[in-house]
């Protein structure tokens, strides 16, 4: 038996690229020289994982500014946008639009195009799910631009994006939706979480039932400085909604839920029958490294709920999904990863025998 196991995205950027990043935003560094450590720091992420075992691999997010924030070069927004409160008083601010029309400058298939020149590994790609892109319109009315307008905008930039790295050859695109289950926390009676998963679902209608099998779907409360922004959000509430989006794969936080047996009774109940679950094994948040033991034990707990044939593993979050965030050591993340595919293919003896 086989159980595939995929990272969910972003590894900490080597400390050489964070010294880069913050001399290009002082403009004592190019962007050519920013580009090349950027492609540097891609190959070096690569070779790792693929040393490491890893069946599907990914960029690591070494280009990206944030996992949220990559289609945004070239718009017109101010800084004072959404505000994302973290439980460790943290916050974390999103642009808002000040003009249309909503353009994407950056299609996340650039760093898959990057990334695969490193690799004959399967590359899976990240996007941000257009429901996050929405709270970039602000509460007034942009004049000339309607929200209607920008919604209509953002879904069809949404596809491109997706469609985009679909034809470049991704194993997997993952859509990024750490906001729905902060949703629930900005709106307790559920309307804004429907709202997002219509939008979301008004974007992924436009593909083919082939094309939805290679898409997936992450959530997770949030994961930025070893805090989270809504990990105190009941998972129950959550992954009814979630289950309806019209993906093939989802990637479900799991590693440090207080009650993961309760909450993979809620998956089986929900799971449609035709969707994969992967559940998180390691907990990037946590700076004890998981043994390969303790992942096995993780899955073969997720079997007693689960059918073992749409069963797989990932990392409960990306290791760092802003770019600035050192909370995480990059040596820590890769021993981290390493244990999950141990542990998996571990746990796949046990089923298989």
């Amino acid at each position: 038996m086989i159980i595939p196991t995929e990272p969910i995205g972003s590894i900490p950027r080597p400390g050489s690229l964070q010294t880069a990043v913050a001399e290009h935003a002082a403009g004592r560094l190019g962007d050519a020289e920013l580009s090349e450590l950027q492609e540097q720091a891609t190959a070096d992420t690569i070779a790792k994982l693929s040393a490491l075992g890893c069946p599907v691999v990914v960029d690591g997010e070494q280009a990206k500014p944030s996992f949220a924030t990559y289609p945004l070069t070239g718009l017109d927004l101010a800084p004072d946008g959404a505000v994302i409160p973290f439980a460790d008083g943290h916050t974390r601010q999103l642009p808002h639009l000040t003009a249309g029309p909503f353009r994407y400058g950056t299609r996340a298939e650039t760093y898959l195009r990057a990334a695969r020149r490193h690799t004959d590994l399967p590359v899976k790609q990240a996007v941000i799910a257009p429901s996050a892109l929405s709270l970039l319109y602000p509460a007034e009315p942009l004049d000339g631009y309607s929200r209607e307008d920008f919604i209509s905008d953002l879904a069809d930039e949404a596809e491109a994006d997706i469609r985009g790295c679909l034809e470049a050859g991704a194993h997997r695109v993952q859509l990024d939706f750490t906001e729905g289950r902060l949703s629930l926390k900005l709106d307790p009676s559920g309307g804004l979480l429907r709202d997002f998963v219509a939008l979301n679902n008004e974007v992924l209608g436009r593909f083919s039932a082939d094309e939805r099998a290679r898409l997936g779907v992450h959530t997770c409360p949030g994961g930025d400085l070893d805090s989270t922004h809504s990990l105190d959000v009941d998972y129950a509430e959550l992954l009814p909604e979630l289950f309806r989006l019209q993906v093939g794969n989802f990637y479900v936080q799991l590693a440090n839920e207080q009650d993961p047996e309760r909450v993979l009774g809620t998956i089986a109940r929900h799971l449609p029958e035709d969707s994969r679950v992967f559940v998180g094994v390691t907990d990037p948040i946590d700076p004890v490294v998981e043994s390969p033991e303790q992942v096995r034990d993780r899955v073969l707990d997720a079997a007693r709920h689960l059918p073992a044939d749409r069963l797989g593993t990932c990392d409960d979050c990306g290791f760092s999904p802003f770019g600035d965030d050192t909370s995480t050591s990059r040596d820590i993340a890769f021993a981290k990863i390493e244990a999950r595919v141990a542990g998996t293919a571990l746990a796949a003896e046990a089923l298989g025998g």
